[in-house]
C-alpha cells in the first residue's frame, strides 16, 4: 500500500482576535474543511460554536479570517450555559448544497479524562470517578443548514434567511429524565444495529461515548435532498457505516426527518468494509465518494483514503464486490497530526488535489511567531 507524500502545503492564517478557544488554539482543533468557488476555505472546530472563513492570499496562504457564530442563525441555538460557559458542538462535518451550508455535529457523548492522565495506572481517587464519568452536550446534537450566497463582491457569506432560503436545525428532544438528543437519534433508538449503543430497555440513554466506540458522527455528504453521514463508530465486526437521511421543514427554524426509501423509513444504512476502521470524513469528488477511514479510539492507526466507485449511487449495489478502492493511506505523527478533514482543492490548472488538516497538530505545522497560523497538507489523488 502506498504512504502518501504532501505535494505542497498551504499556510491557514487565523485571527488572534477571533481565536477563543480555551486552553488552545482553533489550529489545533480544526476537523473539517470546505473549498469554495471564490477560493475560500470554510472550516469547523471540534471545540467551538462558530464556523470560520479564510480568503485567498497567494498560492500558500489563506487567511483574512472571517467568523459566524451559529447562534446569529439558528433560532433558540445555546452557545453557553447558565454560567457563561461555551457548550461546544463538536462539528466534526461540513458540505455545501443548493445554497445551502450544512454542518453536523458529533451526536455522542463524552466520558471525563482523568486531569492525571500521564500515569500508567489509576486505582483509587478523582481521577478514577471521573473516568466513570459520561454525560451529553445538547449542542453536540445538532445538524444545521445556513443560507450560503455570494455578496456584491462575489464571495460567498451566511445568511440566516435569504429569499426563500431559511436557516434550520433538526428539532432537539428531551426524554422524562432530561436526556438530550434529537429526532435522529430518537429515530435510531430501536435500530438492530445501533439502538444498543444508544438506550437500553427502559429507553434511557446508556450514553456509551464516541471515543469507546459509541455512537460518534465525523463526517458529511449532501446532494440536494441526499444527506449522508459517515460514522466513526460504532464499528461492528469490522464494518463501518453511513447513515443516509432526508429532512424536511417542519416550523420555522426547525428540520423533521423526512420518510425515505420504499418502506417509509426515516433512514437508511450502509455497511463498509474499510478493514475494521471507522469513518474520520468523507468528501464529494465528482461523482466518486471519497472515505477517510481511520481507528474508533484516541490511538496512533492507519488512516486510510478510500475512494468509492461511482459515488453515491454505488451505496446500494451490493452485488459489486470491487467499489471500494484503497487510494494510500495518510501519514500520522505519534500522539499528533491526526487527519480530520479534507476537501477537493484545485491545487494546478489542469488536476484538483486533497486538501487535509489536523487534529493535535505537530509542532513543525506550526509558524515560529504566529500561535494562530498551522500549515495543511495537500495530496495528490
Amino acid at each position: 500500500m502506498t504512504k502518501a507524500q504532501p505535494i505542497d502545503r498551504i499556510l491557514l492564517q487565523f485571527n488572534k482576535n477571533l481565536d477563543g478557544l480555551k486552553n488552545k488554539y482553533l489550529r489545533d482543533a480544526l476537523s473539517a474543511v470546505l473549498w469554495m468557488s471564490d477560493r475560500s476555505l470554510w472550516l469547523a472546530s471540534d471545540e467551538s460554536t462558530t464556523i470560520e472563513k479564510l480568503s485567498y492570499i497567494d498560492d500558500k496562504t489563506f487567511g483574512n479570517h472571517e467568523q459566524f457564530h451559529l447562534q446569529d442563525f439558528l433560532d433558540s441555538f445555546q452557545a453557553t450555559d447558565e454560567k457563561g460557559k461555551m457548550i461546544e458542538i463538536d462539528l466534526e462535518g461540513i458540505d455545501y448544497s443548493e445554497n445551502y451550508l450544512w454542518a453536523i455535529g458529533s451526536h455522542s457523548t463524552k466520558r471525563k479524562k482523568p486531569k492525571n492522565d500521564d500515569l500508567d495506572i489509576i486505582f483509587e481517587g478523582k481521577d478514577l470517578e471521573r473516568l466513570a464519568q459520561v454525560k451529553p452536550d445538547i449542542n453536540r446534537y445538532i445538524l444545521a443548514r445556513i443560507p450560503m450566497v455570494k455578496d456584491e463582491q462575489g464571495k460567498y457569506t451566511l445568511k440566516k434567511s435569504e429569499g426563500e432560503l431559511t436557516a434550520a436545525y433538526l428539532e432537539r428532544t428531551q426524554n422524562e429524565e432530561g436526556m438530550v438528543s434529537n429526532l435522529l437519534i430518537d429515530a435510531l433508538k430501536n435500530d438492530p444495529h445501533f439502538g444498543s449503543f444508544l438506550s437500553n430497555s427502559t429507553n434511557q440513554n446508556i450514553a456509551l461515548p464516541g471515543k469507546d466506540n459509541g455512537f460518534d458522527i465525523e463526517g458529511l455528504v449532501v446532494r440536494g435532498n441526499r444527506i449522508l453521514i459517515g460514522l466513526r463508530g460504532p464499528v461492528l465486526r469490522g464494518w463501518a457505516a453511513i447513515l443516509e437521511i432526508e429532512v424536511e421543514d417542519s416550523s420555522p427554524g426547525l428540520l423533521k426527518l423526512k420518510p425515505i426509501g420504499e418502506n417509509g423509513g426515516l433512514y437508511k444504512k450502509y455497511f463498509l468494509n474499510l478493514k475494521g476502521l471507522g469513518i474520520r470524513e468523507l468528501c464529494k469528488d465528482g461523482e466518486y465518494l471519497l472515505i477517510l477511514a481511520g481507528p474508533t479510539m484516541v490511538l496512533d492507526g492507519s488512516v486510510l483514503l478510500f475512494r468509492l466507485k461511482g459515488g453515491i449511487e454505488r451505496l446500494s449495489d451490493r452485488a459489486d464486490k470491487k467499489v471500494l478502492e484503497i487510494i494510500s493511506e495518510i501519514p500520522i505523527g505519534e500522539g499528533c497530526d491526526r487527519p480530520e478533514g479534507m476537501t477537493i482543492f484545485p491545487y494546478s490548472d489542469s488536476s484538483n488535489a486533497l486538501l487535509v488538516v489536523y487534529d493535535s497538530p505537530a509542532e513543525n505545522r506550526f509558524e515560529k511567531d504566529d500561535p494562530h497560523s498551522v500549515w495543511a497538507d495537500v495530496f495528490e489523488i
